[in-house]
Formats: C-alpha cells, structure tokens, sequence
C-alpha cells in the first residue's frame, strides 16, 4: 500500500523551502547593492522572515554560504552558452572571452565579498575552487587542440589560460585598473590570443 504524504506535511516543506529560498535571495541582493558583510539580522530583515527562522534553517553563516553559491552557480548555468569547439581559432577565443565577460560580471558582487572572508570561510574557498573547475573545465574542452600542441609547456598554458579568464585577472582589471567591462574584455581577448599564439609558434619550432 502506497503512503501518501498530508497535505498539512507537503504544506510545511513548501513554506520551508520558501523561506530557504527567501533568506539566500535576500542575501546575494543585499551583496550586489554593496553590502559586502550582511549580518544576520540584515539578511532576516530582507527576507521578511524573523532571525530565528533563518537560523531554524540555516545552522550558521557558513550553510549560508554554502547555499548562496549553489544559487549562484544555477544562475551561471542559466546563462551560459557552449562555444562551438568546431569553429576557427580566433571566433572561439572572442566567444569564450565574451561570455567569460558576462558569467564574471554576473559573479562579481559575490566574488568582492567573498575576498574579505575567505581567509575565515572553507565554504567560500570551496565556493571559489568551484568557479575555478568550472573554466578549467570549459578552458580544457574549447581549447583542446592548442593545448596538446603544446607539448611539454601544456601544463604552463593552462594555468596561463585560467589565470587570464577567471575572477583573479577580471578584478584585477575591474578593480585595480578600473577598467570597463569593454575594456577588460578588450585585454582578455588579446591576453588569451597572445597565449595561444605564443604557445602554438613555440610548438613548430
């Protein structure tokens, strides 16, 4: 004989989940305004929820954490798009740049905030390591062919390539240079293709 669940149970993890997906709404919104380090307090605020509700659901700031990130990484998933391994060298490269562009746009406001807890959160350095195997992996696919013709340097050319697309370099340029977004994508696109090059000229020698 199948169970079936109550109404008054089903009721229950709805509005639970609600008011999961209330509380990590309202604190990756409160970061991309510029709260950097909202407290708990702020966050419940926000939510519409009381602060015994978000730590009922939450048992500290590092499940938080941990469930804004996955928030987040839905919302990469959202808007990426695989560039075409098949197309010549120089469309992947300004495909890929652009849409490194965007996807580092889009994480920036939790990126800075994360730069001032890291030291203190695995959660956030698990979060960041995320990111990281997320280019490598796109980095590893897309540019499959020059990196073999690498040879012995494929190793060096990896690191280079994740080094130049991934949060580091991006705030670098934003932050450090304050550059635009036109511009750092400009820089990125000339980064990797010099990268690229270099490595393609070495190997036919």
């Amino acid at each position: 004989m199948t169970e079936v669940a109550s109404p008054r149970v089903d009721g229950r993890t709805a509005r639970a989940e609600r008011t999961r997906s209330a509380i990590v709404e309202a604190h990756l919104a409160l970061i991309a305004e510029g709260d950097l380090k909202p407290t708990g307090e702020r966050i419940a605020e926000r939510a519409g929820v009381s602060l015994r509700a978000l730590w009922a659901n939450f048992k500290d700031m590092e499940a938080l954490f941990r469930a804004s990130g996955e928030r987040l990484s839905e919302r990469q998933d959202a808007e990426f798009v695989p560039v075409p391994a098949t197309l010549p060298l120089s469309r992947r490269i300004n495909e890929f740049c652009r849409q490194r562009a965007r996807i580092l746009e889009l994480i920036a406001p939790s990126a800075r905030a994360a730069q001032l807890l890291e030291p203190f959160s695995a959660q956030l350095r698990s979060n960041r390591a995320d990111n990281i195997n997320r280019v490598q992996r796109e980095i590893a696919e897309l540019f499959a062919p020059e990196l073999d013709a690498a040879g012995p340097a494929r190793d060096q050319l990896f690191a280079a390539l994740t080094v130049a697309s991934s949060w580091a370099g991006w705030s670098m340029m934003r932050d450090e240079l304050h550059l635009d977004v036109r511009e750092a994508t400009g820089v990125m696109i000339r980064t990797v293709t010099a990268l690229l090059a270099t490595a393609l000229t070495a190997a036919q020698r």
